[in-house]
């Protein structure tokens, strides 16, 4: 009884604190949604890290099945036992006849804000199988990888699935993100590895994506998103400006300066995956994403004094201006809102351009009678 008495008043300031606690969050995401809706996107982060050979890097979490929303739609995310975005599960060994692409790059090869059989991966593979081809393709874009990012995971993990044909995605942000990611720099034009293992933010993911409830605010609360997504972007910076100070320091050039090393950088690392796969017989194709500039502007993700590069460290480079200059100002090249990811509509033809390049770049084997005279 008197137990009873002592813990009663402690009973109520329990139930008082949760009460008040749970009003103010409910308030929070109410002004949240009221002011910040349109702006706001749900893109809940599954990024957990994975041991391939030599490096630990991110990939999502594998059997995994999610949704992004924004004002512009919502998108499911299925990602198979390997962790990547596709309901089949990948095996090492490879039919015998089949044609392997493997994509490579970042949130836009992922396909961010785009249905998963929309993405430019998913229709080169239709694109291909209607031309009478027997094809797969394998999407290892994975959000926030650079380039570095993409060659370590080629170099480790994806050539084990014996591809025929990699595809890389390269963004504008690339040049950026191989800096951040601090893998590897280049000495004397050769490229050294600098540090093995690049999983920002994983930890406190893999925490929170155990609970079943911060899971569920992840995809549906705009007040934890906003909270999220804040640290998130603030962590990114700090990350850029400690790598930024760090290169700075060993070239002895200006903070603000590092445009130099970053295209350096950026040269080598293509030079080193397009020298990879040619001696194992493997085409490379280096896909230019577009970048947005304005409302239905685009730049390409190649800069001009690095272009004659990419294209020497590649069998095909694809630029997309030439495959999307007819549409400016005709369609949406991006999403307009959210995060602006390149729209389905890009994907197509990004991914029937590359389709159609590949059917120019495979043995004759491969192609049935129709896809011959495709080339022709």
């Amino acid at each position: 009884m008197m137990i009873r008495y002592i813990l009663r008043p402690w009973i109520k300031m329990l139930l008082l604190t949760v009460i008040s606690v749970s009003l103010s969050l409910i308030a929070s995401e109410a002004l949240v949604r009221f002011i910040y809706k349109n702006e706001i996107v749900l893109f809940p982060r599954y990024h957990t890290a994975a041991n391939y050979g030599e490096f630990i890097i991110r990939r999502l979490r594998p059997n995994t099945v999610f949704w992004h929303t924004s004002i512009d739609g919502t998108w499911k995310f299925v990602t198979n036992s390997q962790g990547f975005r596709d309901e089949r599960d990948w095996h090492y060994d490879k039919p015998k006849g089949r044609l392997r692409i493997l994509s490579l790059g970042d949130s836009h090869t992922e396909g961010f804000e785009v249905r998963q059989e929309h993405t430019f991966s998913a229709v080169i593979e239709r694109f291909l199988k209607n031309k009478g081809v027997d094809a797969e393709i394998l999407n290892a874009g994975i959000s926030g990888f650079g380039t570095a990012e993409s060659l370590a995971f080629l170099e480790t993990e994806g050539i084990r699935y014996r591809p025929d044909i990699v595809v890389l995605g390269l963004y504008a942000n690339d040049y950026q993100d191989n800096i951040k990611a601090g893998l590897f720099r280049v000495d004397r034009g050769k490229l050294v590895v600098v540090k093995r293992e690049h999983t920002p933010g994983v930890k406190i993911l893999d925490v929170i994506n155990a609970i079943p409830v911060l899971r569920w605010l992840s995809e549906n609360s705009y007040f934890y998103n906003f909270a999220l997504n804040t640290i998130w972007e603030s962590a990114k910076q700090m990350l850029l400006h400690e790598a930024e100070g760090r290169i700075a320091t060993e070239y002895a050039i200006q903070k603000g300066d590092i445009s130099g090393v970053e295209k350096e950088l950026m040269r080598v690392l293509l030079k080193r995956m397009y020298e990879f796969c040619n001696a194992r017989g493997i085409k490379l194709i280096i896909l230019d994403i577009p970048a947005l500039s304005a409302e239905n502007q685009f730049v390409s993700s190649i800069l001009d004094d690095v272009r004659n590069d990419v294209r020497g460290a590649s069998h095909k480079l694809i630029e997309s201006v030439e495959i999307l200059g007819r549409y400016r100002n005709l369609t949406e090249i991006h999403v307009p809102h959210g995060h602006n990811h390149i729209s389905e509509f890009t994907h197509t033809m990004l991914g029937t351009a590359t389709a159609s390049v590949i059917l120019t770049l495979i043995p004759s084997a491969h192609r049935s009678q129709d896809a011959t005279s495709v080339t022709r």
